[in-house]
Protein backbone atom coordinates (compact mmCIF):
# COMPACT_ATOMS: atom_id res chain seq x y z
CA UNK A 1 0.00 0.00 0.00
CA UNK A 2 2.89 2.56 0.80
CA UNK A 3 4.38 1.89 -1.76
CA UNK A 4 1.73 2.77 -4.36
CA UNK A 5 0.93 5.86 -2.00
CA UNK A 6 4.49 7.03 -3.36
CA UNK A 7 4.00 6.14 -6.90
CA UNK A 8 0.67 8.14 -7.06
CA UNK A 9 2.49 11.08 -4.65
CA UNK A 10 5.27 11.26 -7.65
CA UNK A 11 2.88 11.17 -10.16
CA UNK A 12 0.81 13.76 -8.92
CA UNK A 13 3.86 16.09 -8.72
CA UNK A 14 5.17 15.40 -12.28
CA UNK A 15 1.45 17.14 -13.07
CA UNK A 16 3.46 20.38 -11.35
CA UNK A 17 6.48 20.35 -12.23
CA UNK A 18 7.76 17.63 -14.90
CA UNK A 19 5.09 17.73 -17.71
CA UNK A 20 7.88 19.84 -19.94
CA UNK A 21 10.51 17.67 -20.25
CA UNK A 22 8.67 14.62 -20.36
CA UNK A 23 7.10 15.89 -23.59
CA UNK A 24 10.65 17.01 -24.93
CA UNK A 25 11.43 13.13 -24.52
CA UNK A 26 8.46 11.80 -26.18
CA UNK A 27 9.36 13.51 -29.34
CA UNK A 28 11.85 10.72 -30.29
CA UNK A 29 10.69 8.31 -32.51
CA UNK A 30 10.99 4.53 -31.04
CA UNK A 31 12.78 2.12 -32.30
CA UNK A 32 11.42 -1.31 -31.30
CA UNK A 33 8.09 0.33 -30.07
CA UNK A 34 6.25 1.68 -26.99
CA UNK A 35 7.88 1.05 -24.19
CA UNK A 36 7.38 -2.64 -23.23
CA UNK A 37 9.65 -5.81 -21.48
CA UNK A 38 10.52 -8.43 -23.65
CA UNK A 39 9.50 -11.83 -22.32
CA UNK A 40 12.60 -14.43 -21.44
CA UNK A 41 11.89 -16.34 -24.17
CA UNK A 42 11.80 -13.78 -27.04
CA UNK A 43 15.33 -12.64 -25.38
CA UNK A 44 16.74 -15.89 -24.92
CA UNK A 45 15.75 -16.08 -29.07
CA UNK A 46 17.52 -13.12 -30.03
CA UNK A 47 20.46 -13.60 -27.68
CA UNK A 48 20.99 -17.03 -29.64
CA UNK A 49 20.34 -15.69 -33.32
CA UNK A 50 23.24 -13.24 -32.42
CA UNK A 51 25.46 -15.80 -30.68
CA UNK A 52 25.06 -17.31 -34.21
CA UNK A 53 25.84 -14.78 -36.52
CA UNK A 54 29.01 -14.11 -34.54
CA UNK A 55 29.91 -17.33 -35.41
CA UNK A 56 29.53 -19.02 -31.86
CA UNK A 57 27.89 -22.32 -33.19
CA UNK A 58 30.35 -24.79 -31.77
CA UNK A 59 28.96 -27.54 -29.27
CA UNK A 60 30.99 -26.24 -26.45
CA UNK A 61 29.55 -22.86 -26.96
CA UNK A 62 26.06 -23.62 -27.43
CA UNK A 63 26.43 -26.04 -24.23
CA UNK A 64 27.84 -22.73 -22.42
CA UNK A 65 25.25 -21.12 -23.61
CA UNK A 66 22.18 -23.24 -22.71
CA UNK A 67 23.72 -23.03 -18.55
CA UNK A 68 23.89 -19.44 -18.92
CA UNK A 69 20.08 -19.52 -19.79
CA UNK A 70 19.12 -22.34 -17.17
CA UNK A 71 20.15 -20.17 -14.40
CA UNK A 72 16.85 -19.19 -13.78
CA UNK A 73 17.53 -17.30 -10.00
CA UNK A 74 19.56 -14.36 -12.53
CA UNK A 75 18.37 -11.76 -14.27
CA UNK A 76 17.29 -11.64 -17.95
CA UNK A 77 19.77 -9.13 -18.48
CA UNK A 78 22.48 -10.66 -16.52
CA UNK A 79 21.83 -13.72 -18.64
CA UNK A 80 21.82 -11.47 -21.86
CA UNK A 81 25.24 -9.96 -20.91
CA UNK A 82 26.73 -12.85 -20.38
CA UNK A 83 25.59 -14.59 -23.61
CA UNK A 84 27.54 -11.66 -25.22
CA UNK A 85 30.57 -11.83 -23.13
CA UNK A 86 30.47 -15.44 -24.48
CA UNK A 87 30.32 -14.35 -28.15
CA UNK A 88 32.63 -11.16 -28.45
CA UNK A 89 35.92 -11.21 -25.93
CA UNK A 90 35.83 -7.09 -25.70
CA UNK A 91 32.19 -7.54 -24.17
CA UNK A 92 33.62 -10.21 -21.67
CA UNK A 93 36.39 -7.76 -20.67
CA UNK A 94 34.21 -4.86 -20.72
CA UNK A 95 31.59 -6.64 -18.39
CA UNK A 96 34.28 -8.12 -15.97
CA UNK A 97 35.83 -4.94 -15.40
CA UNK A 98 32.67 -3.18 -15.26
CA UNK A 99 31.19 -6.16 -12.01
CA UNK A 100 34.74 -5.63 -10.56
CA UNK A 101 34.50 -3.22 -7.20
CA UNK A 102 37.83 -3.17 -7.44
CA UNK A 103 38.57 -2.40 -10.82
CA UNK A 104 39.66 1.14 -11.24
CA UNK A 105 36.37 3.56 -12.68
CA UNK A 106 36.67 4.13 -16.11
CA UNK A 107 37.60 7.27 -17.60
CA UNK A 108 34.96 7.78 -20.52
CA UNK A 109 32.63 5.46 -22.73
CA UNK A 110 34.14 2.80 -24.27
CA UNK A 111 34.39 2.84 -27.94
CA UNK A 112 32.61 -0.24 -28.98
CA UNK A 113 29.40 1.18 -27.60
CA UNK A 114 30.06 4.17 -30.06
CA UNK A 115 30.78 1.66 -33.38
CA UNK A 116 27.06 2.07 -35.45
CA UNK A 117 28.52 -1.00 -37.31
CA UNK A 118 27.57 -3.37 -34.67
CA UNK A 119 23.88 -4.30 -34.43
CA UNK A 120 21.82 -2.01 -31.70
CA UNK A 121 20.34 -5.04 -29.95
CA UNK A 122 24.03 -6.05 -29.05
CA UNK A 123 25.18 -2.31 -28.16
CA UNK A 124 22.24 -1.12 -26.52
CA UNK A 125 21.52 -3.80 -24.02
CA UNK A 126 24.97 -4.66 -23.30
CA UNK A 127 25.55 -0.99 -22.64
CA UNK A 128 22.49 -1.35 -20.08
CA UNK A 129 24.07 -3.65 -18.44
CA UNK A 130 26.92 -2.45 -18.37
CA UNK A 131 25.79 1.21 -16.93
CA UNK A 132 24.16 -0.81 -14.88
CA UNK A 133 26.79 -2.52 -13.15
CA UNK A 134 28.78 0.86 -12.89
CA UNK A 135 25.67 2.57 -11.24
CA UNK A 136 25.67 0.19 -9.31
CA UNK A 137 29.98 1.12 -8.05
CA UNK A 138 28.71 4.95 -8.09
CA UNK A 139 30.15 5.14 -11.04
CA UNK A 140 27.48 7.31 -11.97
CA UNK A 141 29.66 9.83 -14.31
CA UNK A 142 30.52 6.91 -16.71
CA UNK A 143 27.41 5.01 -16.44
CA UNK A 144 25.37 7.87 -17.66
CA UNK A 145 27.92 8.64 -20.60
CA UNK A 146 26.89 5.47 -21.79
CA UNK A 147 23.47 5.41 -21.47
CA UNK A 148 23.08 8.73 -23.46
CA UNK A 149 24.20 6.66 -26.58
CA UNK A 150 20.87 4.83 -26.16
CA UNK A 151 16.80 5.04 -25.66
CA UNK A 152 15.12 3.06 -23.56
CA UNK A 153 13.34 1.79 -26.61
CA UNK A 154 16.10 0.18 -27.90
CA UNK A 155 16.29 -2.34 -25.25
CA UNK A 156 15.43 -5.33 -23.35
CA UNK A 157 13.69 -3.65 -20.22
CA UNK A 158 12.81 0.06 -20.80
CA UNK A 159 11.82 0.41 -17.17
CA UNK A 160 15.74 -0.98 -15.96
CA UNK A 161 17.20 1.57 -18.05
CA UNK A 162 15.26 4.95 -17.06
CA UNK A 163 15.60 3.51 -13.48
CA UNK A 164 19.18 3.51 -13.77
CA UNK A 165 19.55 6.57 -15.75
CA UNK A 166 17.53 8.02 -13.82
CA UNK A 167 19.89 6.84 -9.99
CA UNK A 168 22.65 8.08 -11.90
CA UNK A 169 21.05 11.49 -13.54
CA UNK A 170 19.88 12.42 -9.71
CA UNK A 171 23.85 10.92 -7.88
CA UNK A 172 24.73 14.17 -9.98
CA UNK A 173 22.58 16.62 -9.42
CA UNK A 174 20.92 16.81 -12.67
CA UNK A 175 17.49 17.53 -11.65
CA UNK A 176 16.15 18.09 -15.12
CA UNK A 177 17.36 15.34 -16.50
CA UNK A 178 16.68 12.75 -13.58
CA UNK A 179 13.01 14.06 -13.62
CA UNK A 180 12.36 13.35 -17.47
CA UNK A 181 13.49 9.95 -17.10
CA UNK A 182 11.47 9.24 -13.82
CA UNK A 183 8.39 10.87 -16.11
CA UNK A 184 8.84 8.52 -18.40
CA UNK A 185 9.08 5.63 -16.26
CA UNK A 186 6.37 6.37 -13.87
CA UNK A 187 4.31 7.06 -16.88
CA UNK A 188 4.93 5.46 -20.34
CA UNK A 189 6.72 2.30 -18.13
CA UNK A 190 4.69 1.95 -15.39
CA UNK A 191 2.93 -1.02 -16.22
CA UNK A 192 5.94 -2.96 -16.46
CA UNK A 193 8.38 -1.68 -13.56
CA UNK A 194 8.86 -3.40 -10.38
CA UNK A 195 7.32 -1.44 -7.83
CA UNK A 196 11.32 -1.64 -5.98
CA UNK A 197 11.66 0.68 -9.42
CA UNK A 198 8.43 2.70 -9.05
CA UNK A 199 8.96 3.25 -5.24
CA UNK A 200 12.54 4.57 -5.21
CA UNK A 201 12.08 6.67 -8.07
CA UNK A 202 9.51 8.24 -6.61
CA UNK A 203 11.01 9.17 -3.87
CA UNK A 204 14.16 10.75 -6.02
CA UNK A 205 11.31 13.18 -7.44
CA UNK A 206 9.99 14.57 -4.47
CA UNK A 207 13.46 14.68 -2.86
CA UNK A 208 14.58 16.68 -6.07
CA UNK A 209 12.07 18.95 -5.25
CA UNK A 210 12.98 20.23 -1.69
CA UNK A 211 15.94 21.39 -3.72
CA UNK A 212 17.29 24.82 -3.59
CA UNK A 213 20.07 26.11 -5.85
CA UNK A 214 22.48 28.05 -3.26
CA UNK A 215 21.39 26.97 0.29
CA UNK A 216 23.46 25.22 2.74
CA UNK A 217 21.81 21.77 1.69
CA UNK A 218 22.87 22.44 -2.20
CA UNK A 219 26.68 22.74 -0.17
CA UNK A 220 25.77 19.46 1.45
CA UNK A 221 24.75 17.46 -1.58
CA UNK A 222 27.98 18.68 -3.54
CA UNK A 223 29.83 17.70 -0.54
CA UNK A 224 28.43 13.94 -0.98
CA UNK A 225 29.05 14.22 -4.63
CA UNK A 226 32.80 14.68 -3.98
CA UNK A 227 33.30 12.51 -0.76
CA UNK A 228 31.95 9.72 -3.45
CA UNK A 229 34.70 11.04 -6.12
CA UNK A 230 37.08 10.65 -3.70
CA UNK A 231 36.28 6.99 -2.83
CA UNK A 232 36.78 6.29 -6.75
CA UNK A 233 40.01 7.95 -6.64
CA UNK A 234 38.64 10.59 -8.85
CA UNK A 235 40.56 13.50 -7.44
CA UNK A 236 41.39 14.93 -11.09
CA UNK A 237 40.72 18.86 -12.08
CA UNK A 238 36.54 17.97 -12.14
CA UNK A 239 37.12 17.18 -8.22
CA UNK A 240 39.04 20.28 -7.65
CA UNK A 241 36.62 22.08 -9.09
CA UNK A 242 33.70 21.06 -7.46
CA UNK A 243 35.63 21.65 -3.74
CA UNK A 244 36.11 25.42 -5.37
CA UNK A 245 32.57 25.48 -5.74
CA UNK A 246 31.89 24.83 -2.27
CA UNK A 247 34.57 27.40 -0.49
CA UNK A 248 32.90 29.86 -2.80
CA UNK A 249 29.68 29.32 -2.15
CA UNK A 250 30.81 29.35 1.68
CA UNK A 251 32.31 32.72 1.00
CA UNK A 252 29.08 34.08 -0.52
CA UNK A 253 26.82 32.80 2.37
CA UNK A 254 29.31 34.73 5.12
CA UNK A 255 29.49 37.57 3.24
CA UNK A 256 25.63 37.88 3.40
CA UNK A 257 25.82 36.99 6.98
CA UNK A 258 27.73 39.46 7.31
CA UNK A 259 25.70 41.94 5.49
CA UNK A 260 22.75 41.10 7.71
CA UNK A 261 24.59 41.82 10.41
CA UNK A 262 26.30 45.33 9.83
CA UNK A 263 24.74 47.72 11.91
CA UNK A 264 22.27 50.45 10.90
CA UNK A 265 23.52 53.69 9.56
CA UNK A 266 23.46 56.54 12.00
CA UNK A 267 19.72 57.98 12.67
CA UNK A 268 18.17 54.84 11.39
CA UNK A 269 17.39 54.19 15.38
CA UNK A 270 17.36 55.21 18.83
CA UNK A 271 20.96 55.57 20.42
CA UNK A 272 22.04 52.74 21.49
CA UNK A 273 23.79 54.76 24.61
CA UNK A 274 21.40 53.05 27.49
CA UNK A 275 19.11 56.15 27.47
CA UNK A 276 15.76 55.83 27.29
CA UNK A 277 13.61 57.09 24.06
CA UNK A 278 11.76 59.80 25.68
CA UNK A 279 15.15 61.48 27.74
CA UNK A 280 14.62 59.80 31.06
CA UNK A 281 16.64 57.76 33.81
CA UNK A 282 17.12 53.99 32.10
CA UNK A 283 15.74 51.35 34.71
CA UNK A 284 18.03 49.17 36.39
CA UNK A 285 19.68 46.56 34.12
CA UNK A 286 18.04 48.04 30.95
CA UNK A 287 21.74 48.71 29.41
CA UNK A 288 25.26 50.07 30.21
CA UNK A 289 25.47 53.43 31.69
CA UNK A 290 26.11 56.94 28.88
CA UNK A 291 29.30 56.85 27.95
CA UNK A 292 30.37 52.80 28.20
CA UNK A 293 30.97 50.68 25.52
CA UNK A 294 28.67 48.19 24.53
CA UNK A 295 30.01 44.72 24.40
CA UNK A 296 27.10 42.66 22.42
CA UNK A 297 28.85 39.51 21.47
CA UNK A 298 26.01 39.61 18.44
CA UNK A 299 27.49 42.71 17.38
CA UNK A 300 30.88 42.40 17.38
CA UNK A 301 31.51 38.99 16.19
CA UNK A 302 29.03 39.46 13.00
CA UNK A 303 27.63 35.88 13.07
CA UNK A 304 25.58 34.58 16.33
CA UNK A 305 26.54 31.10 17.12
CA UNK A 306 24.58 28.29 15.68
CA UNK A 307 24.92 25.39 17.49
CA UNK A 308 22.22 23.06 18.21
CA UNK A 309 19.54 24.26 16.06
CA UNK A 310 20.54 22.14 13.35
CA UNK A 311 22.01 24.87 10.87
CA UNK A 312 25.66 25.37 9.96
CA UNK A 313 27.95 28.27 10.64
CA UNK A 314 28.93 28.60 6.89
CA UNK A 315 32.39 30.69 8.91
CA UNK A 316 32.83 27.96 11.31
CA UNK A 317 32.61 25.17 8.16
CA UNK A 318 35.60 27.36 5.72
CA UNK A 319 38.07 27.34 8.56
CA UNK A 320 37.15 24.13 9.72
CA UNK A 321 38.04 23.47 6.09
CA UNK A 322 41.13 25.34 5.79
CA UNK A 323 42.82 23.88 8.72
CA UNK A 324 41.55 20.80 8.38
CA UNK A 325 44.97 19.02 7.03
CA UNK A 326 47.07 20.80 9.85
CA UNK A 327 45.05 20.24 12.95
CA UNK A 328 45.17 17.16 15.33
CA UNK A 329 43.06 14.79 15.37
CA UNK A 330 41.17 15.15 19.16
CA UNK A 331 40.90 18.72 17.94
CA UNK A 332 39.24 17.63 14.36
CA UNK A 333 36.95 15.20 16.30
CA UNK A 334 36.06 18.20 18.60
CA UNK A 335 35.42 20.46 16.10
CA UNK A 336 33.40 18.23 13.88
CA UNK A 337 31.22 17.70 16.81
CA UNK A 338 30.42 21.17 17.39
CA UNK A 339 29.73 21.80 13.86
CA UNK A 340 27.35 19.36 13.22
CA UNK A 341 25.09 19.45 16.54
CA UNK A 342 21.77 19.36 15.45
CA UNK A 343 21.92 18.11 12.05
CA UNK A 344 19.84 15.62 10.52
CA UNK A 345 21.40 12.46 10.44
CA UNK A 346 22.21 12.38 6.39
CA UNK A 347 23.26 16.03 6.26
CA UNK A 348 25.55 15.22 9.51
CA UNK A 349 26.94 12.27 7.84
CA UNK A 350 27.78 14.30 4.44
CA UNK A 351 29.77 16.27 6.05
CA UNK A 352 31.67 13.79 8.34
CA UNK A 353 32.62 11.85 5.41
CA UNK A 354 33.75 14.97 3.50
CA UNK A 355 36.07 15.65 6.02
CA UNK A 356 37.37 11.95 6.57
CA UNK A 357 38.41 12.08 2.87
CA UNK A 358 39.63 16.05 2.45
CA UNK A 359 43.46 14.99 3.31
CA UNK A 360 43.23 13.33 -0.45
CA UNK A 361 42.52 16.37 -2.48
CA UNK A 362 44.19 19.38 -1.09
CA UNK A 363 41.24 22.41 -1.27
CA UNK A 364 42.27 24.90 -3.35
CA UNK A 365 40.84 28.47 -2.31
CA UNK A 366 39.66 30.59 -5.14
CA UNK A 367 41.97 33.63 -5.16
Amino acid sequence: MTRHLFAAAALAVLLLGGSQGFAAEKTKAPVFGALEVMTPEAVQAKAQAWLKEVGKTDGPSQERFQAIWAQKDRTVLDRLADTFALGDAEAAKLMAEARDFNAPAPEAAPTLFKNDKLPTFFRANLGMAYARALANRRVHEEALSVMKLFRAEQTIDPSTFLFFKAVSEHSLLNRKDATTSISRLLDDAIAIAPERYKTVSALMLLDMQTWKDKDLASVARKMSNVERRLELAKGGPETQKLQKEIVLRLDELIKELENKKKPPPPGDGPPNDGSCPDGGQPSPGSGPPKGNKATSPATESGIVPQGGTGQVDPLKFKKLVENWVTMPARKRAEALQELTQGMSQRHREAIEIYFRNINDVQVARPR
